[in-house]
């Protein structure tokens, strides 16, 4: 006797050896014996094995399975008995009920399987629905098929084009333009960017890195909705006397900062600096609010940025030239002999006189100029050189005035169309150093008026060269201040925002919109988070644009210096850090020479190779980047030195 039986999803028969109640030996037509479960047994036949599931197969194929289903009783029903119903009277009934159960086996949307060898007709309205199915998969194999062939001929296919930046990005693993994209991908051996460059899908590298940024934290596009603007901010405040001047980039429209000298009868010098109040327009909880607790920063990056707040409302709170502005006052009190009284924390209206811009201002006020006995008068000649006297004793009370370091340079990039201009900038310039010293102590001192009137606010700290946020006024060792909270950018920064609202708060008297610290624990780490990324995007611009200018320049050969980990080399003349090959084991500072092998501006690489050491040179130490970078970065890069 033989049998017919299902064996992991497929049937296959056999010659039956020996036969217990639950089980069977049975041995195949290659000889092979195997022990099978008399439940899997479907059905009993004595025709010789031979061709017998060849035969059965071929009659399967031959069945239509519509005109099968519509044959089909509508309760369940046993194969052997449906084929029977079938075929009729047949001289081989055996072959006739295989072929049958091979057929509705195969057809599991027209019959479903009820139990041993059981089956029931499915449902029009099922079937109708599955078949539906099963075509749109056919059609969608087609589709995919026709884009792979597109991709690898170079050709985007018409559904691209919207779908771009998710493909690039964060793609859709189930969509079919990510199935095509990836079995093209294994056909041709490119990646799915080279795919979509070949393929005309993706042409501008610097557009291609802007948008990856921007796909990530801007998925919804750089614009603002319209928004309220406060017709008179400062209404009700009282009017400063003073006339105070800004000193920014040409290019700055986010003015936060400004500056007053008063010479007094007494011999003091009263010294004001002034920080736009836009906590005036932004109530917590509103609209605006949440657009900032939801941007956290203005974005910099070369010849571009995308603001934390509406050029409507900057223009309504930025300290601009002429206007009487509100802002938030900090005055002190500098004796004859150098010593500094913290005088008054004021919120007031105040007489903008002048925007200094960096471009013209440095022509003139400069370590040069400053030495000179008789240099050439300019406007605010005398207050400039005041603060920046002030500003020198400010750096040496903080313990960290060194007329031996070396001097380091920042850079800013000047975009027009196509070119890029790198413009270095000597780090502790008279312009660099009066700005970052009168906000140091700005930060820090109304980071101790928050502290001491027990109200919370956001602070950088730093121990153990570790700098971190927190709620609570701990020293900041890097810039030598016992405690430092961001106040002088409240335009471009959340952070600093938040903590304007608790000092306008202290000096009325009223209570804190945050009383505790944990209510600004989910904005200092978002804002901490967003703020590293932002860092993060305007470094990799950077790059970027440094790998623009070689190719513009047609620079073969570069020099620069080595760093710490002995591999990496610090480009001269650009914020541009390179890997050559071939390096030898070389001390930190030493002076090399460098080739260009080749530059990948959509990976941002640039392949180098090691050329010879710079003969004459001292190998001198290089000064760790390290949080004392912080002054230049709070105030200064944030417009002129990224937006130049």
């Amino acid at each position: 006797m033989n049998v017919l039986f299902e064996e992991e999803g497929s049937f296959k028969v056999g010659h039956v050896m020996t036969e217990a109640e639950a089980s069977l030996q049975v041995e195949s037509i290659s000889g092979k014996r195997s022990k099978i479960k008399a439940g899997n047994v479907l059905l009993k036949f004595k025709e010789p094995l031979g061709d017998f599931m060849k035969a059965a197969e071929a009659k399967a194929a031959e069945l239509e399975v519509d005109f099968l289903w519509e044959m089909a009783p509508a309760e369940e029903f046993a194969f052997a008995d449906f084929a029977a119903e079938y075929f009729g009277a047949n001289p081989a009934p055996s072959l006739d009920a295989a072929a049958m159960v091979i057929r509705l086996h195969a057809s599991p949307m027209y019959f479903y399987r009820k139990g041993k060898g059981r089956y029931k007709a499915a449902p029009e309205e099922s079937l109708k629905a599955a078949l539906a199915g099963q075509e749109k998969k056919r059609l969608q194999a087609e589709e995919v098929a026709r884009m792979v062939a597109e991709l690898v001929n170079g050709k985007l296919p018409e559904r691209f084009p919207p779908h771009i930046n998710t493909l690039l990005y964060r793609p859709d693993k189930n969509s079919l333009e990510y199935k095509a994209l990836e079995q093209a991908m294994g056909e041709s051996g490119k990646s799915a960017l080279q795919l979509l460059i070949d393929a005309g899908g993706v042409v501008n590298h610097h557009d291609y890195h802007l948008g990856a940024f921007l796909f990530e934290y801007f998925p919804r596009g750089t614009g603002f909705a319209p928004v309220q603007v406060p017709a008179s901010s400062g209404d009700g405040l009282p009017v400063a006397q003073v006339q105070a001047f800004s000193i920014d980039d040409a290019s700055t429209t986010e003015i936060d900062d400004a500056f007053s000298v008063q010479w007094l009868a007494d011999g003091q010098v009263r010294v004001g600096v002034h920080i736009a109040a836009p906590a005036l327009g932004i109530p917590v909880g509103s609209e605006l609010d949440q657009v900032v607790m939801n941007r956290l920063s203005t974005v910099y990056m070369p010849g571009n940025k995308i603001t934390m707040l509406p050029d409507e409302f900057v223009s309504a709170f930025t300290l601009q030239e002429g206007k009487a502005c509100p802002a938030l006052s900090l005055y002190l009190l500098v004796s004859a002999d150098g010593e500094v009284t913290p005088q008054e924390t004021v919120l007031e209206q105040v007489f903008i006189a002048a925007n200094l811009r960096h471009d013209t201002l440095e022509t003139c006020f400069n370590e040069e100029t400053l030495a000179a006995v008789d240099s050439a008068d300019y406007a605010y000649k005398a207050e400039l050189t005041y603060l920046w006297q002030f500003a020198n004793q400010l750096e040496v009370a903080r313990g960290k005035a060194d007329p031996n370091r070396a001097p380091q340079l920042d850079y800013g990039f000047v975009i027009e169309g196509e070119h890029v201009s790198i413009v270095p900038r000597k780090r502790g310039s008279p312009i660099d150093k009066l700005v970052s010293e009168l906000m140091i102590l700005t930060n820090s001192y109304w980071g101790k008026l928050l502290a001491d009137h027990d109200i919370p606010g956001i602070y950088r700290a730093q121990s153990a060269g570790k700098v971190r946020m927190t709620t609570r006024a701990e020293p900041h060792q890097g810039l030598g201040v016992a405690q430092y909270a961001w106040s002088s950018s409240p335009l471009r920064r959340a952070v600093d925002l938040i903590n304007q609202r608790q000092l306008i708060a202290c000096i009325a008297g009223e209570k804190a919109p945050y009383p505790k610290g944990q209510d600004l624990f989910v904005a200092m780490r978002e804002f901490d988070a967003a703020y590293s990324a932002y860092l993060g995007f305007q470094n990799r611009m950077e790059h970027y644009w440094c790998l623009r200018y070689l190719q513009q320049e047609g620079i073969e050969e570069i020099s620069g210096s080595v760093l710490r980990d002995g591999a990496s080399v610090r480009v001269d003349g650009m914020p541009l850090v390179i890997k050559p090959e071939a390096m030898p084991t070389l001390t930190q500072g030493a002076r090399v020479h460098v080739k260009i092998m080749s530059i990948d501006f959509w990976q941002g690489q640039c392949r180098a190779h090691f050329l010879r050491l710079e003969e004459g040179m001292q190998v001198v130490e290089e000064e760790e980047d390290a949080e004392m970078t912080e002054p230049v970065v709070d105030e200064v890069p944030a417009e002129s030195m990224t937006n130049a």
